[in-house]
């Protein structure tokens, strides 16, 4: 089979059962371990700092957190220019050499991390490079979206995204373990001294991506197709940015996402120094677990219910979980307060995978709702293609914009902690934020003249349902 397609109508029901289902399904679960892989070593840096110090590098807890953030910071610029990529170069392509930029980051950390010497910049520079992965997201799911009809949509980008973001909560927990053991054996390099006795093999926190990127590359370059169907100029992409929706969503969808990877890149750090007592890196990875798992599985309440609905309720219990965080770091030094800490951010992860669901599952309907209106005269297929595209990007885009939550949240703990002594004016900030996402959810989108009200209640069917 030809890698670029040129008949791609998955719209029509016969061509999607005989020829588009098995081509979109391989591509989603050849995307999906790429994106995995990108996760993992984006926020690679946000385990590899809590060791730093045992290993001999002796840093302050606000250099610490700038090794955690500045991968969010990389990751979220770079997304903003990834999200035009794919109608430009290609999915397949481009899926192939952002993949295989993983491996510059993931060498380069097993390299720095052996020697004590090693320059502080150094450290800076490669927490930057580790920005490619955070890349990656958006090229992926502009991409997985161009090959899925709108009735499958919503649950592919869910599975691409949530099990994609579980290479966060596999990363937390595969590198406390690979960490302890040589198990590259001589080519490895020699492990680091611990003041214990101890020893550890920081290297493979770096290490232990490299095969399975090789493979991943591989298997893009052999696997995945190109869509002549999605080839778009960056001039015809750009029309998003006149759009006011797609500044809404960046909003609302930093609320979510901004929080899920946020939240995922500063949970070991922020657990470790305050509750010094408690192995808090044993359990760090259920968050992001929980939340990437619940992406992926609750797509289906905002196709039953609606994604504006949903997402309202989802910021309304956000309000509701950070309080309960800042509650019992007050009385952290009372037994058990950890475990009211540690299940406050649980609650956190899980409502942040249902509005990453359902935040991305409005932006279709909306757009098929705001075109028809916005481009009177243009034919039916044409303003179907004009959906597709303007979809494609702006969930590109607003997934740039959120990312800088994985600079911003780890980075207001640091600057939090260094200027107050703890984190509760951050986690007060964050709260501020969602109360400001609870009220643009209603007026834009659930209250009674909103622009989802009557499609979500069945009121009347969207734009793009009713020219089907």
């Amino acid at each position: 089979m030809s890698r670029v397609l040129h008949e791609w109508n998955v719209e029509e029901p016969q061509f999607w059962e005989q020829t588009g289902k098995s081509i979109a399904s391989r591509n989603l679960w050849i995307s999906i371990p790429c994106l995995l892989l990108a996760f993992s070593v984006w926020l690679v840096w946000s385990v590899v700092v809590a060791k730093l110090p045992a290993v001999g590098f002796k840093y302050t807890t606000n250099e610490l957190f700038w090794l955690a953030s500045l991968p969010g910071l990389s990751g979220a610029t770079l997304r903003i220019f990834y999200s035009f990529m794919v109608p430009i170069f290609g999915g397949r392509l481009w899926t192939t050499l952002t993949t295989a930029s993983l491996l510059i980051p993931a060498i380069g950390i097993g390299i720095a991390v052996q020697n004590p010497e090693t320059p502080y910049v150094m450290f800076l520079a490669l927490a930057l490079l580790c920005g490619f992965g955070g890349g990656n997201f958006a090229s992926s799911m502009a991409n997985i979206s161009f090959f899925f009809p709108k009735r499958a949509k919503g649950h592919a980008l869910a599975l691409n995204a949530g099990l994609g973001n579980a290479g966060v909560s596999i990363m937390q927990f595969l590198i406390p373990v690979v960490i302890t053991a040589g198990v590259f054996g001589a080519i490895g390099g020699e492990p680091q001294a611990l003041d214990n006795g101890g020893e550890l093999w920081v290297q493979n926190a770096g290490y232990v991506w490299v095969p399975f990127l090789v493979v991943a590359t591989l298997a893009a370059w052999f696997g995945m197709n190109d869509l002549a169907s999605a080839k778009a100029s960056f001039k015809e992409q750009s029309v998003i940015f006149s759009r006011k929706h797609n500044w809404i969503m960046c909003l609302l969808y930093t609320g979510t996402f901004g929080s899920f990877i946020g939240y995922s890149a500063g949970f070991p750090l922020l657990s470790q120094l305050m509750f010094p007592d408690i192995n808090a890196l044993k359990f760090a990875f259920l968050g992001p677990l929980v939340g990437a798992l619940s992406r992926a599985g609750t797509g289906w309440i905002s196709d039953k219910y609606g994604g504006g609905r949903v997402t309202f309720w989802t910021f309304v219990g956000m309000v509701a979980a950070v309080f309960g965080v800042i509650f019992f770091l007050g009385i952290r030094e009372q037994p058990g307060a950890y475990w009211g800490f540690f299940s406050m951010f649980i609650v956190l992860f899980f409502l942040t995978g249902v509005g990453n669901a359902s935040t991305f599952q409005m932006i279709p309907v909306i757009m098929g709702r705001e075109l028809p209106r916005l481009m009177p005269g243009v034919s039916k297929q044409e303003l179907t293609r004009h959906v597709d595209k303007e979809s494609a990007a702006i969930i590109g885009f607003t997934s740039a914009i959120a990312a800088y939550g994985a600079f911003f949240i780890p980075k207001a703990y640091g600057t939090s902690i260094a200027m107050t002594g703890g984190p509760q004016a951050a986690l007060w900030g964050f709260l501020a934020f969602y109360v400001l996402c609870v009220a643009v959810t209603w007026m834009s989108y659930t209250r009674r003249s909103g622009l989802l009200y009557a499609v979500e209640r069945g009121i009347s069917a969207p734009a793009t349902a009713q020219r089907a």
